[in-house]
């Protein structure tokens, strides 16, 4: 093997290994770059863009620089602070099966001390609720909705990974709850932030976090092994593998169908049209690497497929922002 080929194989792990993706490898020293780690910031993305769609959502959001800082302080919040918080907490209760699934982790590896992670917990949550009081201050709201929606993704982040409930032990509580919290909440907060947050977007997202709940299942097939060890009834674990990545594929198509139709509906026809749209290369995608081959193409196939579920999210915020307009 050549010293470009392994150079450039060590920055792949690098890389990985600072984003929070599987494939990665131990050997990080600074405490910094080990505390990012640990936050995932792969993971953060979805975050960011559900705010953006909740936004889009509430028809209330106009370009000048006050909004696109308000919002840049809410994917802040919704993204760094609170995803980093789940994430982090997440991986202090994982730590055991961690260690058979992902030994490269900053806990099981050794380079971070659990008092160091109890430390990032602290900071994380404590920042995120302050953040999100300061938001409700500046965008003048008489109830306080971000605050109570960041309790809320605090409580259902700690009742996903901490015993005794430990929700992702539950391969439909724990996922659906993950689907949730990656689509409905930030969704929630960004519509807030600019408008009224009301019954229809909230019963709309959470369907929608239907769809999140297949992507969520992906994400179990990198953890067979350890799930299997340690009880965790898992999609994959419960139904095997190829039953499970049809679940995902299904549940991913079928419900983003679903909101294309409730955008007929209500008589945003293109809108709809650009998310039926948007369905087929995902299906074109789930075909050539996930059904085929799901634990050798899991990482692949979210590269490809995933950027087409997160435009149909924000053709759906469009749709409804246009038709409170």
């Amino acid at each position: 093997m050549s010293e470009n080929t392994t150079q450039t194989q060590d920055n792949t792990s690098k890389t990985r290994q600072m984003l929070g993706m599987k494939g990665a490898s131990a050997g990080e020293t600074n405490i910094w770059k080990i505390r990012l780690q640990l936050m995932k910031p792969i993971t953060w993305i979805p975050l960011i863009w559900g705010v953006v769609c909740g936004a889009a959502s509430s028809g209330a959001y106009t370009w000048n620089l006050e909004n696109f800082l308000m919002a840049l302080a809410c994917m802040l919040l919704s993204g760094p602070l609170m995803t980093g918080y789940t994430q982090t907490i997440n991986d202090y209760y994982d730590r055991e099966i961690d260690a058979i699934n992902e030994p490269y982790r900053p806990i099981p590896s050794g380079a971070i001390t659990i008092p160091q992670v109890k430390t990032q917990i602290v900071v994380l949550l404590g920042s995120g609720l302050i953040l999100s009081y300061l938001l409700d201050m500046w965008a003048k709201h008489d109830f306080p909705i971000m605050f109570c929606l960041t309790l809320l993704g605090t409580f259902l982040a700690y009742i996903y990974s901490a015993p005794p409930l430990k929700l992702k032990q539950n391969g439909w509580l724990g996922n659906y709850a993950l689907g949730a919290s990656y689509i409905a909440l930030p969704w929630w907060a960004g519509h807030a932030l600019f408008g009224q947050l009301n019954w229809t977007i909230v019963v709309l997202t959470l369907f929608y976090s239907l769809a999140g709940l297949g992507i969520a299942v992906v994400n179990d097939f990198k953890s067979v092994e350890g799930d299997e060890k340690l009880g965790l009834k898992s999609i994959p674990v419960m139904f095997g593998i190829k039953t499970a990545a049809w679940v995902c594929v299904i549940m991913i198509d079928v419900f983003q169908a679903g909101i294309a139709g409730y955008l007929i509906s209500i008589n945003q026809q293109l809108y709809a049209t650009i998310l039926l749209l948007l369905i087929i290369p995902q299906i074109t995608f789930q075909d050539m690497y996930f059904l085929r081959d799901p634990l050798k193409n899991d990482v692949k196939y979210q590269a490809s497929a995933q950027p087409f579920l997160v435009l149909g999210m924000l053709v759906a915020g469009l749709a409804l922002g246009h038709s409170v307009m």
